[in-house]
């Protein structure tokens, strides 16, 4: 009888694709160690008085590395919340950052409750109440530990949770800093949900930029027309979906959801299809798409370009061999277990990390933060000082024109464009295309210089370890 399928924790999973990369790497003695492991973890159990009687929550709030701080990461609110978990969602934060060159340390928090189970003022008790208890360790605050929104939060709670810092501090100007993900009218920035999704894209926009790459994956031209299975239609998945359809022309040929998967080989019209979730409960019934109730086997399917947005470990040992796509996005945090890795990459199957595919928000979370900390919104200083010296070589090339009797003319469209300055969304996504090429081309140089390094994950690792290394040693460690 063969022995029930058992698959290693998350953090066991983040340990040991740490641990490849730095085995790889001379590291100084007891520094392997001392970066890979948990700084601390705060576990907090607190009341609050709701439909008439007193219901207990478990938050946590870990912190991984403090060689930058603050430190930065996600809040999230969900029933399977747990110490392993964020333990390990906070070690991938230290190494996102770092290999996006962001001054921040790793951290994590979670909530266990299920966010649907109570009304929003119920909701808004339960966070302002976690947000003390956080605060009370100095586990939130612009200087020192700045959480953000994560599965199940989004900007209402990051809302409330700014207001409660503010109100427990009013003396620190900052206080909008504490929080990232914020409603646009209370310290928010342009562009930051869509960040995530939108970083996705860049990251494969570069990839198909890079033909070595793409030669390893089995792919050729350019997005368009290229299959893609997106798993998990929220924020994430939605976005990524929606960017590479409508301005990359990529056909979105399934999507998996909760209840089920919808299919069609000719692709899916993704703002339609979250208009009927909106409007159901559900991708069940979408017209114009075949129905599957098991949506895993979505996973399965031929395609190009598979996009797991959802959750973790959603790829592993059992089923990593019955995966087709030829490039992998990591949207989500680890949802390829270390198994289900060393199997996709046996396979020749090219993989886009997770502390890279998915480090759109977290950058862009840090645009915000430095708003916050500047009091000013991007390009408010220099937008109209740009569209007059614009406006300025458009009068002079349109004066020479006339003067030497060439007769040509710019286009109005072009004039538009040329004239206008950049306002602060797109100011964030030339900073969040910026940060994504480069990052994609250290990992690429990584790997091809070394001959050791096997994939695109072990190089991210590489160069994140390499550089909080730097770190700890300009600090005397």
């Amino acid at each position: 009888m063969n022995a029930p399928f058992t698959q290693p924790s998350f953090r066991d999973s983040v340990d040991r694709m740490f641990t490849q990369a730095a085995s790889l790497m001379d590291l100084a003695p007891g520094l392997e160690e001392k970066i890979r492991v948990c700084n601390s973890t705060y576990v907090v159990r607190f009341g609050v008085r709701l439909r008439g009687e007193i219901h207990t929550f478990t938050g946590y709030r870990s912190v991984h590395s403090e060689h930058h701080e603050p430190v930065k990461g996600g809040i999230r609110y969900s029933l399977g919340v747990n110490q392993d978990e964020v333990e390990a969602l906070a070690a991938l934060m230290s190494y996102k950052c770092a290999l996006v060159e962001l001054p921040f340390g790793g951290s994590k928090g979670g909530l266990t409750v299920d966010p649907r189970a109570w009304e929003p003022n119920e909701l808004e008790q339960i966070t302002r109440r976690f947000t003390y208890e956080l605060s009370r360790r100095r586990l939130i605050s612009p200087s020192q530990n700045v959480p953000a929104p994560d599965m199940g939060t989004g900007e209402r709670e990051m809302a409330w949770m700014a207001d409660a810092y503010k109100r427990l501090h009013p003396e620190d100007i900052n206080a909008r800093a504490s929080v990232t993900g914020k409603p646009l009218r209370l310290g928010g920035i342009a562009g930051r949900v869509e960040a995530t999704g939108r970083g996705v894209q860049y990251a494969l926009r570069e990839v198909f930029r890079t033909p070595e790459v793409l030669e390893r994956a089995g792919l050729s031209g350019s997005l368009e027309g290229q299959r893609v299975v997106v798993q998990g239609l929220g924020n994430v998945g939605f976005h990524a979906a929606k960017f590479l359809s409508t301005e990359d022309g990529a056909k979105i040929i399934a999507v998996a959801e909760r209840d089920g998967a919808v299919m069609n080989p000719d692709g899916l019209n993704i703002a339609d299809l979250q208009s009927h979730m909106h409007a159901t409960g559900g991708v069940k019934d979408f017209p114009g798409a075949s129905f599957e109730a098991d949506s895993v086997k979505a996973l399965e399917l031929d395609c190009d370009i598979l996009i797991p947005a959802a959750m973790e470990g959603v790829i592993h040992a059992g089923n990593a061999d019955r995966i087709h796509a030829r490039l992998v996005v990591e949207a989500a945090n680890g949802p390829i277990t270390a198994e289900g890795d060393e199997i996709l990459r046996q396979r020749g199957t090219v993989i886009l990390p997770d502390l890279y595919a998915n480090a759109g928000g977290v950058t862009v979370s840090y645009f915000e933060w430095v708003k916050n900390l500047q009091q000013i919104s991007f390009g408010r200083l220099e937008r109209r000082q740009e569209e007059a010296r614009h406006a300025l070589l458009v009068e002079e090339l349109e004066r020479l024109s006339a003067h030497t009797g060439l007769g040509w003319t710019l286009s109005e469209g072009f004039k538009q464009k040329y004239l206008r300055g950049a306002d602060e969304l797109e100011l964030v996504r030339s900073g969040l295309d910026d940060t994504m090429r480069t990052a994609f081309q250290q990992m690429a140089t990584v790997q091809a210089e070394d001959s050791r390094v096997p994939d695109l994950r072990t190089a991210a690792y590489i160069v994140a370890i390499r550089r909080i290394a730097t770190s700890y040693g300009a600090l005397g460690l």
